[in-house]
């Protein structure tokens, strides 16, 4: 029996028509399995009830506070930063926003007139910088020029301010083109905070090595809470209302982000891809978790709905095109989307018309999720993907041709494949009214803000994983072509690369500054976004590579409550 078998496979060895040879990329299985299905019908209870007028009370007092009139403003400051960092600003934005906007009359009033008393202390100073550029006020950094010497030197006397150092490193990761004064203080406060952080006690230890790691502006608000929850607590001066409010406020919305993920991992697993599509990236989680960065509060639950799902498609067509689809299949595949309907279908093999499928499945639930007033929004969002579809054919064209291009012709297509502009898009689909044609509009024309975050997204993107996608056959990343095209070491590529993403934060901050050409509202889940990507590739593609960096991350938001 065995004789004939072996002769049946000489056979077919010997056909004209060999198996195709495909690549892979060997992904680790999804480190989560069903885990997440148990949430679906454990949300209603009569003890969420309880919790639910417990944190409306708090959250009454924490308001009572913010709005308490005659506090000095740098305990304002103080209380804001907070708020902010324990991520329930969300319930306080209007507040926040008059606070702030009154600050900056003042600000400007007093730089004129009479110094306030804080204006000595480099820790006020540079948080009262801080948040009023998080909140687009363009605030001038000259404030910093009196902590300096006459040398132009930042004084000797601040290296013993740590607090003091740590705000300004903080604030000066908010700084756009031509400020000098803050890539200065950014390149000398990182030298002093390093030396000195092992010589810290604790919570300040733990916090100096954390903001080195991850300064705020950079942060995914929603993680950065969990860390700085334990950093609030050791504070002795920390307000006790405000620390209880934000741990029952974490922990009620953490139980709606548990039920949403039930509901996307339902669909997932109906969608039967991880056995199907056994070359794919099994990573419905961690892309759930990506979009809880772009937006994370109650109101966005359809938004996070629509944009897990877009981009949960997005990482199995990008599979498709960078590692099995042959060059004849992808054209088909592009063609198919072309033409947007269900009757192209019949054209493709059946790997490709289950995930053909799918995906117009998902924006269909989009029209009808949306409704119909609104369904010119998903028609800019199928637009998006037509475009991305031909990026990546672009991209599979010159790996077959073991093109590697230039600089310029490369990142025309590569910051159209980080599927950015695509996300970008859909991420405003299932938003409010705040959201209108215009917006789409502006999408569409390539503004410089989202133009920087796909440069972030591409080149962080390129220099942590072009070596692994090099060994399984993949196109020529950033990295390739600048050594390529310059005669450059890998070395001299990556510090060139790694400026290029300095830059593309500083336009992001720029274009988040008001007057913003579109509402702050559209502006932020870009801002969000691009935040997400320096979370995840940070040092290594922590997103292909899910179980060294994301399991924490997707535990500490989805699995472990904040211990009261």
């Amino acid at each position: 029996m065995s004789f004939q078998v072996s002769a049946v496979a000489a056979q077919i060895s010997l056909n004209p028509t060999p198996e195709t040879n495909r690549r892979t990329a060997n992904y680790h299985p999804s480190i989560w399995g069903d885990r997440f299905l148990k949430y679906a019908s454990e949300l209603e209870t009569d003890n969420n009830e309880k919790i639910n007028q417990q944190v409306q009370e708090l959250k009454e007092k924490v308001r009572k506070m913010l709005m308490a009139p005659g506090e000095e403003s740098s305990q304002k400051l103080n209380l804001i930063d907070a708020i902010q960092r324990l991520s329930v600003s969300y319930h306080f934005e209007n507040e926040i926003q008059e606070i702030l906007q009154q600050l900056h009359k003042s600000t400007l009033h007093d730089s004129h007139d009479h110094e306030d008393d804080d204006d000595d202390d480099l820790y006020t100073v540079a948080l009262r910088f801080r948040l009023l550029r998080q909140h687009g006020y363009n605030i001038s950094s000259d404030e910093f020029v009196k902590f300096k010497d006459n040398k132009g030197n930042f004084k000797e006397s601040l290296i013993n301010d740590v607090q003091g150092m740590l705000s300004l490193y903080e604030a000066a990761h908010l700084r756009v083109h031509g400020e000098d004064i803050l890539d200065e203080a950014l390149v000398y406060t990182t030298t002093h905070l390093e030396s000195v952080a092992s010589h810290l006690s604790s919570p300040l230890a733990a916090q100096v090595s954390h903001a080195l790691k991850q300064p705020i502006r950079k942060g995914m608000p929603r993680l950065e809470a969990t860390f700085y929850f334990s950093i609030y607590q050791q504070d002795t001066s920390h307000n006790k209302v405000l620390l209880s409010f934000a741990k029952l406020d974490f922990n009620l919305l953490q139980k709606l982000h548990q039920k949403e993920l039930s509901e996307i991992s339902r669909w997932w697993k109906d969608l039967n891809f991880a056995r199907e599509l056994p070359f794919i990236r099994d990573r419905v989680v961690e892309l759930y978790f990506w979009i809880v960065g772009v937006y994370f509060e109650p109101e966005y639950l359809l938004a996070r709905r629509i944009l897990t799902k877009v981009i949960a498609m997005l990482s199995v067509i990008d599979d498709i095109y960078d590692v099995y689809g042959t060059p004849e299949e992808l054209e088909l595949f592009t063609e198919a989307i072309e033409r947007w309907d269900i009757g192209a279908i019949d054209q493709l093999p059946e790997y490709m018309k289950l995930c053909y499928r799918a995906l117009l499945d998902v924006y269909c639930e989009m029209d009808q999720k949306v409704g119909e007033g609104r369904s010119y929004r998903v028609r800019y969002a199928r637009e998006a993907m037509k475009n991305q579809m031909r990026a990546y054919l672009h991209e599979a064209k010159w790996f077959h041709k073991k093109h590697i291009p230039r600089m310029d012709e490369y990142m025309r297509i590569a910051l159209v494949t980080t599927a950015y502009s695509t996300l970008a898009t859909a991420s405003l689909v299932g938003m409010g009214d705040v959201v209108t044609k215009d917006a789409f509009e502006w999408l569409f024309s390539n503004p410089k803000l989202v133009r920087a975050s796909t440069v972030v997204c591409r080149l962080m993107d390129d220099i942590v994983s072009h070596k692994f996608e090099q060994k399984r056959g993949h196109p020529a990343s950033a990295v390739e072509c600048y050594m390529a095209q310059h005669g450059a070491t890998e070395e001299e590529a990556v510090n060139e690369l790694r400026k290029e993403i300095t830059n593309a934060w500083k336009d992001i901050n720029e274009e988040c500054l008001y007057p913003t050409t579109v509402p702050m509202p559209v502006v932020t889940p870009i801002l969000n976004l691009t935040r997400v990507i320096d979370v995840i590739y940070k040092d290594v593609d922590g997103y292909t590579l899910a179980e060294i960096v994301l399991k924490d991350f997707v535990a500490s938001l989805f699995v472990d409550p904040v211990s009261l």
